[in-house]
């Protein structure tokens, strides 16, 4: 298998990986924005960044946002939306770690990916949900704190299993031989695990306040 078509073989399984995920776990994290679901596709959508490139994370996003409207039905405006709200979260944070390519550089660039899609989806929820809903403006902007609160605990969440997770899944890929060793090239330490793990408690923590749970 050549270098071009283990890549194909990868970058398609991990589409299929993020799909079902996405059609697997679903669900509301603030209370009144409820029409905003969290999911967990980013995740994959990051991890095929890191170890391809930022294009790689556009091809995905637009393949799986087209997937997801086939498989749950939706517009040409969810297939916008959800490219978007992905790309800025994992298109950023793969361009950072390509030019930084260390731990640091993609903790950085997955907290700069968290800025970037909190604040364009601000900008999208306010132009084109009107549009959507059928609803006043100014409803919308009454709800757009709701909206980047949202965003900063869907991206948070998706940080912390993605710091989790990188290195497990890449070393799989490895192992398969579906990824080459200079590929996804970072070393594997507890600290990593460590701070993934506390962003994931953290976050799951906020989410059940918000919800009234805890």
């Amino acid at each position: 298998m050549n270098l071009s078509t283990k890549k194909i073989t990868t970058v398609g399984m991990l589409c299929a990986m993020a799909v079902v995920v996405n059609l697997l776990i679903r669900f509301p994290i603030v209370p009144s924005v409820s029409f905003l679901n969290y999911d967990p596709k980013d995740i994959v959508i990051v991890i095929g960044g890191f170890i391809y490139g930022p294009a790689v994370c556009f091809i995905m996003s637009a393949i799986t946002s087209i997937l997801e409207v086939m498989f749950r039905g939706g517009t040409i405006l969810d297939v916008l939306m959800n490219m978007i709200s992905t790309c800025t979260f994992a298109v950023t944070a793969a361009y950072f770690y390509k030019k930084n390519h260390t731990k640091k550089g993609a903790i950085i660039g997955l907290v700069l990916g968290i800025v970037a899609c909190a604040i364009s989806m601000l900008i999208w929820n306010y132009v084109v949900d009107p549009i959507y809903f059928q609803m006043p403006r100014d409803a919308v902007v009454a709800m757009l704190p709701a909206i980047l609160l949202f965003n900063i605990l869907k991206c948070g969440m998706n940080t912390g299993v993605t710091i989790f997770l990188y290195k497990p899944i890449v070393n799989v890929l490895r192992r398969t031989n579906l990824v080459e060793q200079s590929e996804g090239k970072q070393s594997a330490s507890k600290d990593m695990f460590i701070l993934g793990a506390f962003i994931i408690i953290s976050v799951i923590f906020l989410i059940l306040g918000f919800q009234g749970i805890i």
